[in-house]
């Protein structure tokens, strides 16, 4: 039962390590590509490869606009997510207190009470 257990844990690791790594590729390339476009030389360019550079400046601000802003509010929401599970923890706390002093209580009567 462990062996499948372990192969099954190796099988995400595996799917998640070729996950980013596919991710970046994909960051590295885009980037590559953008920082190639930044760098044309636009006095020694046509008057219509300027407009399509222009237009093509302009979708790419926009694209990483939307994408700042779609990662900003998962950022939010990881922040709450953990906000809300340090709240869990806390309000959990006084349980696990008492859980601990009634263990200790058992524990002093057992060890230490003779009837």
């Amino acid at each position: 039962m462990r062996e499948i257990i372990d192969q099954i844990v190796n099988l995400l690791q595996q799917g998640i390590t070729a996950i980013f790594r596919f991710i970046e590729l994909v960051w590295q390339w885009s980037f590559g590509q953008m920082v190639t476009i930044f760098r044309s030389d636009w006095q020694s360019l046509p008057v219509w490869k300027i407009a399509v550079l222009a237009i093509a400046v302009i979708a790419i601000v926009y694209v990483l606009y939307r994408g700042f802003f779609q990662l900003w509010r998962a950022a939010e929401q990881i922040f709450r997510a953990f906000v809300d599970l340090l709240m869990v923890l806390i309000s959990v706390l006084p349980y696990v207190l008492i859980a601990g002093l009634i263990a200790a209580g058992g524990s002093y009567v057992i060890q230490h009470v003779n009837l």
